[in-house]
C-alpha cells in the first residue's frame, strides 16, 4: 500500500515537472531591459544594478520594475505572449515599499518617456532634490496606456506642467504634488476623460483654471490647492457629479463662489480658504449638500450673517469660517442640528450677541474657536465642556466666579467674573452700546422715577 502511494506521488511530481517545463514564460525583450538598467542608472548611478540583477527583470528585479505578460497577434491568427514592464516605481518608501532609492544627483533619461510602450504607472518619490532637473522631450506617443502618472517631492523638478501632459487616453490618476511644475493647466486636460483624481497641489501654477476641467466627468478628487491661480473659478466644475473632495485653498481665486456648486451632490470634503472671493456672504448653496463632511471658507472677505443653512446638513464634521468678515449673532440652529460637528471656528470674525447655549447639544465636540469678535453676556453654565471653547479677545463676555476651576481657567481665564453690576450694566442698552456707560446719571433718574411710582 505504501509502495502503490510513493509510486503515485513520484508520478504527480514528473508530470507537474513536464507541465512546468514545457510552459516557459517568455523573457523580457533585450532592448527593454537594456532601458530599464540605463534608466535605474540614471536615478542612482552607485548602485551596481546589472550585477545585483543580472537575470531577466521579468523574474528577478528590483522593488518596483514590475513587468506583465500579453498576448500580440503575429498576424496569421495566433497570440504569441510577451513580456514587458508595465510599473516603475521610484524612491524608497519604507521597508514595505523599498523601491529604488535615488541619490542627490538623480536625472531622468529620454528613455523613460520613449522605450515602455505598455507602461501603467510613473512613479518618483523625493528624486529631485539637488540640482535642477528638467524634463526631455516627451514624444507625443509617450503613456499610450499609462493609468497612474505620480511626481511626489520633487521640488528641482522644474518644467511647465504641459511639458508632461499627453494625449493619455487610459489616465486614472494626476498627481504631480509638490514638485517645481510652472505655468496653467493646458485646455488638453479636458479630454482626459478617464481620469478619477487630479492633485497638482504645492506647484508654481497660474493663470485661470480652463473650463474643459468641467469634461472631466468620472473625476472624484480635484485638489489645486496652494498654487498661484487666479481669476474666477470657472461653472463647468457644477457639472463634476462625482466628485468627493474639492480643495482650492491657497491661491487667489476672486469673484462669487460658483453657484453651480450645488450639483455637487456627493461631496464630502470642500476647502476654498484663503483665497480672495468677494465680500458675496457664505454660499446658501452649502446647505443643498446634504453629504458634506468638511468646509473651509476661512480667509476671505465674504462678509454677512451665518445663514440659516445647518437643518440638512447633520453629517458636517469640521467647519473653518475664520476671518470671513462675518456680522451678526451666531445662530442657535449650528447647535441645534450639527450633532456630529467636532470643529468649529468662527474666530477673528464681528459676531456679536452671545455664545448660544444651544451648543450644550453638541455632545461630539472637540473645539469650538470664537476668539476676537464681539461676543458678549454670560457663558451658559449648562455648557459641560467650557475647556473646548476659546473666547479670547471677547471683551464683554464673562463669566461666574464658580465656573474659574483649574479646569476651565485655559480657555476662560482671560474673560472677565460677572456680577451683578456689570449684569445691571450690559442689561441697559441701546443697539448693542451701554447707555449706563456714556450716561451715569441715566441709573439714579431710572430709579428715582421708579419709587415715585411706587409710592403713589
Amino acid at each position: 500500500m505504501a509502495l502503490c502511494h510513493l509510486v503515485f506521488t513520484l508520478t504527480l511530481v514528473v508530470i507537474l515537472s513536464l507541465v512546468v517545463f514545457s510552459y516557459q514564460q517568455p523573457p523580457l525583450d533585450a532592448a527593454e531591459q537594456e532601458s530599464v538598467y540605463r534608466v535605474l542608472d540614471s536615478v542612482n548611478s552607485a548602485i551596481p544594478w546589472r550585477s545585483l540583477f543580472p537575470d531577466d527583470l521579468c523574474v528577478s528585479a528590483p522593488h518596483g520594475v514590475v513587468c506583465d505578460y500579453s498576448s500580440e497577434s503575429d498576424g496569421s491568427g495566433d497570440g504569441n505572449e510577451t513580456a514587458h514592464i508595465v510599473e516603475l516605481n521610484f524612491g524608497y518608501l519604507s521597508d514595505f515599499t523599498p523601491n529604488p532609492p535615488c541619490s542627490q544627483n538623480a536625472t531622468l533619461d529620454p528613455l523613460l518617456f520613449s522605450s515602455f510602450k505598455y507602461l501603467r504607472k510613473l512613479f518618483f518619490y523625493k528624486c529631485f532634490n539637488g540640482s535642477r532637473v528638467s524634463l526631455p522631450d516627451v514624444p507625443p506617443s509617450f503613456g499610450s496606456g499609462l493609468e497612474e502618472l505620480v511626481f511626489i517631492e520633487n521640488p528641482s523638478l522644474v518644467d511647465p506642467l504641459d511639458g508632461i501632459l499627453r494625449n493619455f487616453t487610459n489616465l486614472r490618476r494626476l498627481v504631480l504634488t509638490g514638485n517645481g511644475f510652472y505655468g496653467e493647466v493646458p485646455n488638453l486636460i479636458g479630454g482626459l476623460v478617464g481620469l478619477e483624481e487630479i492633485t497638482l497641489s504645492r506647484n508654481q501654477l497660474a493663470g485661470e483654471l480652463p473650463g474643459s476641467l468641467g469634461d472631466l466627468k468620472k473625476l472624484k478628487l480635484l485638489d489645486l490647492s496652494q498654487n498661484n491661480f487666479e481669476g474666477p473659478i470657472p461653472e463647468s466644475l457644477g457639472s463634476l457629479t462625482e466628485l468627493l473632495k474639492l480643495d482650492m485653498r491657497s491661491n487667489r481665486f476672486t469673484g462669487k463662489i460658483p453657484e453651480s456648486f450645488r450639483h455637487l451632490q456627493r461631496l464630502e470634503f470642500l476647502d476654498l480658504s484663503y483665497n480672495r472671493f468677494g465680500q458675496f456672504g457664505i454660499p446658501l448653496f452649502l446647505g443643498e449638500i446634504p453629504g458634506l463632511k468638511e468646509v473651509y471658507l476661512s480667509g476671505n472677505a465674504l462678509g454677512g450673517k451665518i445663514p440659516e443653512i445647518w437643518e440638512n446638513l447633520e453629517s458636517i464634521k469640521t467647519i473653518g469660517f475664520s476671518d470671513l468678515g462675518l456680522i451678526g449673532n451666531i445662530p442657535a440652529s449650528m447647535g441645534f442640528y450639527l450633532r456630529n460637528l467636532s470643529y468649529l471656528g468662527l474666530d477673528n470674525n464681528k459676531l456679536d450677541g452671545p455664545v448660544p447655549e444651544e451648543f450644550y447639544h453638541l455632545d461630539l465636540i472637540e473645539e469650538i474657536n470664537l476668539e476676537n469678535n464681539n461676543l458678549s453676556g454670560r457663558i451658559p453654565s449648562s455648557m459641560e465642556f467650557r475647556e473646548k471653547l476659546k473666547l479670547a479677545g471677547n471683551r464683554r463676555l464673562c463669566v461666574d466666579d464658580t465656573l474659574m476651576n483649574a479646569k476651565n481657567r485655559g480657555s476662560l481665564g482671560k474673560l472677565k467674573p460677572c456680577s451683578k453690576k456689570a449684569d445691571i450694566l450690559d442689561a441697559v442698552t441701546f443697539n448693542g452700546v451701554s447707555l449706563v456707560q456714556f450716561y451715569p446719571r441715566f441709573l439714579f433718574t431710572s430709579l428715582a422715577i421708579l419709587f415715585v411710582f411706587t409710592c403713589l
